[in-house]
């Protein structure tokens, strides 16, 4: 027996338990197959431990976790909770907390699953988007004044530092040279309008790229031009870098390109700490229990997390046969529609392994 990886799960809410019980399926699956093995310990943090308990999140949530190699979240969001208590008290503590300040958004359209783009096939969509993860308007800096009042003033402050930045943009350089692809790294942001905050990114993104990375080709766009590149012609793109806001914006347009939320896996990565690997879409409760939902973003998390932890067979593996029950299997990506029931889909891609 090869390698042990211990694996925080956190099924979460709504068919977060549901689309996780898949992912499980698959990822033991190809351990078995390639030789590891993985210890999964599961965790209950969520919206029915908060209506419980009252506790978001216990205190000692991010020294625990750090003592894993991986986390394996399902989904946060639970309608009985009011908007951003979970959101803020779980996903993004965590996030920052465990200092996971890349977040990192393959847009990849497999074969067999629909895309709104007129005349796009997989061979034009395939590209990764490295959003920064830690700073910018996230950071919850700022207040308000009056409240409630007609003289309200509320403000936000967009915050990052040179270390912040730079550290950001030498995980896309180097992804990029990974990658090995076209080998060019776009920098997405505003420089005409927030002079300062992009400022500091462009400056950094040539000064590095010109001193330690030489071999890769560096290109800016605005965000908004971004955009309308994504949607006219997403094949110009390889690695796109950006920060917190705009990469949040970009990669559930990216989402919509590559087949929806039913299909889109995301991870948030610490190089150097716990990465947490999780489905974009979010807990979907009017699913719940139902048996109906796309686990695929799932399973593709999976294996996003065993490339991150060196199995990289294994996680071709998943993808490889992922992109087979796409292609020749399901009928939709759509809850309800796929032809099949969620544990089904789960099993397609395990036997196909």
């Amino acid at each position: 027996m090869g390698k042990t990886y211990n694996i925080a799960v956190l099924p979460g809410d709504g068919t977060g338990p549901e689309v996780v019980r898949e992912g499980v399926k698959v990822l033991n699956a190809v351990a078995s197959k390639f030789d590891f093995k993985l210890q999964m310990e599961n965790f209950d943090f969520g919206g029915e431990r908060y209506l419980r308990t009252g506790e978001v999140l216990p205190d000692t949530a991010a020294d625990t976790l750090k003592k894993f190699d991986a986390i394996l979240l399902g989904a946060i969001g639970h309608p009985d909770v009011k908007p951003g208590i979970l959101e803020k008290g779980i996903l993004l503590k965590l996030r920052f907390d465990l200092d996971q300040y890349i977040n990192l958004r393959p847009i990849k359209l497999y074969p067999g699953v629909d895309t709104p783009l007129k005349d796009k096939g997989p061979e034009h969509i395939d590209y990764v988007v490295v959003r920064e993860n830690s700073g910018d308007v996230y950071t919850g800096m700022g207040g308000n004044m009056m409240k409630g009042t007609p003289d309200e003033v509320a403000v936000q402050n967009m915050v990052y530092s040179r270390m912040q930045v730079e550290r950001c943009l030498r995980y896309a350089f180097d992804f990029t040279r990974k990658r090995n692809k076209r080998k060019t790294l776009a920098l997405c942001g505003k420089t005409n309008v927030l002079t300062y905050v992009f400022d500091l990114w462009e400056r950094a993104f040539h000064e590095i790229g010109e001193k330690d990375y030489p071999d890769i080709k560096r290109e800016y766009y605005h965000v908004d031009a971004t955009c309308m590149w994504m949607v006219k012609n997403p094949e110009w793109f390889d690695v796109i870098v950006t920060g917190n806001m705009f990469g949040d914006i970009i990669t559930d347009l990216g989402a919509i390109t590559q087949g929806g939320m039913g299909i889109a896996a995301g991870g948030n990565i610490n190089p150097k700490g716990v990465s947490m690997f999780e489905p974009i879409g979010g807990s979907a409760p009017k699913y719940t229990g139902q048996n109906i939902i796309n686990p695929l973003a799932a399973i593709a998390c999976g294996g996003m997390m065993l490339e991150h932890l060196g199995e990289s067979k294994a996680a071709e593996a998943i993808e490889k046969s992922v992109m087979n029950v796409t292609a020749n299997k399901m009928k939709s990506m759509a809850a309800g529609k796929m032809g099949y029931s969620t544990t089904q889909v789960g099993d397609l891609v395990a036997e196909g392994l």
